[in-house]
């Protein structure tokens, strides 16, 4: 499957489909982000000079799930669109609180599929 599905929570936030192409102008504003990446990104205590792939992708998961908070759908579709082109492998970037801060992770090695509730039965109420 060629989705990358952002993942808060363990709930399906929006899916990106990577076999519609996207616009040559959109190729464009890729390059320039990344352009802007190598002139360093927040992290840590200062900035990141000359990123590399992976600092990029995390920063821009990052981005990601602060556009899904404030509904800001440019910043979704660029952030997606971003980390769909430049990490093919990628299948899930994913979001989760704990204790108060937002845990983030790329998922390379499995797709997602929704949580599933499961219903326990007490062993005297089943048939036999």
């Amino acid at each position: 499957m060629s989705t990358l599905v952002a993942v808060v929570n363990g709930d399906s936030e929006i899916e990106f489909d990577r076999s519609k192409p996207l616009a040559e102008q959109q190729l464009v504003y890729l390059d320039k982000m990344d352009e802007k990446m190598d002139m360093g990104i927040p992290g840590g205590q200062g900035n990141i000079f000359a990123p590399d792939q992976e600092q990029k992708a995390l920063f821009v998961a990052n981005q990601l799930m602060m556009a899904i908070e404030s509904n800001n759908e440019q910043l979704i579709f660029a952030s997606l669109a971003y980390l769909a082109n430049r990490l093919p492998d990628l299948k899930q970037v994913t979001a989760k609180d704990k204790d108060g801060k937002q845990q983030i992770s790329l998922i390379y090695d499995r797709e997602y599929t929704p949580p599933q509730e499961i219903n326990f039965v007490k062993p005297e109420n089943l048939n036999s």
